[in-house]
């Protein structure tokens, strides 16, 4: 059966050239996907010629306004029904696609995601998660920015959330359940703000509790799932990134330097090129708006076209491993789960 994605054509920096190409990408390799591509029509028909598999395997949906990286949300809100955002997250609530994908404003996506798709029974407010590459395989981190500012009862739903996910993904030991893990300054029991301490107690009833982790736990892979506000994620998330941008820049530098480091290069070039695949942010790109009735993932708004088919990728694997067997455009099994459990949260 065909799963249909749903594309914000004009949201991301590279837009909408590092979509449509993302989205060839995809078509090479996949047989099975349409796509709903919302934007300018003149602008997108005209984009879309050089990429035959897209001209035969999507649909150019028109939208007068565009989100942009300045638009404010309560303006995207106001403009939810013209946009090309509004109008691609509208047709997976309409039922017309299984996903969304797009790069466009944070903000904006997080406020018309809420609006169109609904929160799930119980959650206070949807998270951004993201699967990370880690020293011992994959880890779920969320917050990662869309929300500043988090309560005891947001921190809790986040961790239970991010759990769930970790199940449904396959991210932990085999017979166990995820560990999670609270990003603190510290991992001693006394250290951090009072609300973090309320949290971890709450926690401790309700999931499978490892307690305070430090920032260099969310690569080492310490737990499964790693649980912050989104100020903090954001940063924590942009820092990794700048640092695997870092080591990469030194290595690079390092090896070009020398006769020996350019020989020692051409000996182990293979070995150079897996560590650079490793290291590639673009190849980890997609985060999941978590907590909503629908599926929305968020793509880096800088990324490039291999960058932005990662995130499509991640859209469809929801779409296509989550879906209910009586109804294939739900996901209604993933939702149902975490509503259970946020139902069971005995908050203080």
């Amino acid at each position: 059966m065909t799963t249909v994605i749903a594309l914000d054509g004009m949201g991301g920096d590279g837009a909408p050239a590092i979509v449509l190409e993302g989205a060839e990408r995809i078509l090479s390799g996949k047989k099975d996907i349409h796509f709903l591509i919302f934007g300018d029509e003149k602008t997108l028909k005209s984009a879309v010629e050089p990429h035959p598999l897209l001209k035969k395997n999507a649909e150019i949906c028109h939208a007068g306004q565009a989100v942009t990286n300045f638009t404010k949300p309560s303006v995207a809100l106001r403009q939810a029904a013209a946009s090309g955002m509004g109008l691609a997250i509208k047709s997976v609530a309409d039922g017309r696609a299984s996903a969304v994908v797009s790069a466009g404003n944070t903000g904006a996506y997080m406020a018309l995601s809420k609006m169109f798709l609904k929160t799930i029974e119980g959650v206070h407010r949807p998270a951004i998660a993201k699967i990370m590459p880690t020293a011992l395989g994959r880890s779920v981190v969320l917050d990662l920015g869309a929300n500043a500012e988090c309560d005891v009862t947001n921190l809790v739903q986040f961790g239970v959330m991010g759990s769930v996910l970790a199940e449904y993904s396959g991210i932990y030991k085999q017979n166990q359940s995820p560990l999670v893990g609270l990003l603190n300054i510290g991992s001693e029991a006394s250290k951090g703000l009072i609300q973090l301490q309320q949290t971890a107690e709450i926690l401790e009833k309700h999931v499978n509790f490892y307690g305070f982790v430090e920032g260099n736990d969310i690569t080492k892979g310490t737990t499964d799932v790693v649980v912050t506000d989104g100020f903090s994620g954001n940063i924590a998330l942009k820092a990794i990134e700048g640092t695997a941008h870092l080591i990469k820049l030194f290595l690079k530098e390092s090896l070009s330097k020398y006769t020996s480091g350019k020989i020692g290069y051409m000996i182990a070039r293979k070995s150079f090129k897996d560590l650079a695949a490793r290291m590639d942010p673009r190849l980890y790109n997609g985060a999941i708006l978590l907590g909503l009735r629908g599926i929305a993932v968020k793509s880096h708004g800088g990324t490039d076209a291999i960058g932005y088919a990662e995130a499509i990728k991640v859209a469809i694997e929801l779409a296509t491993e989550h879906k209910n067997p009586v109804d294939e455009t739900a996901t209604l099994s993933f939702n149902h789960t975490i509503e259970e459990r946020i139902a069971k949260l005995s908050l203080l």
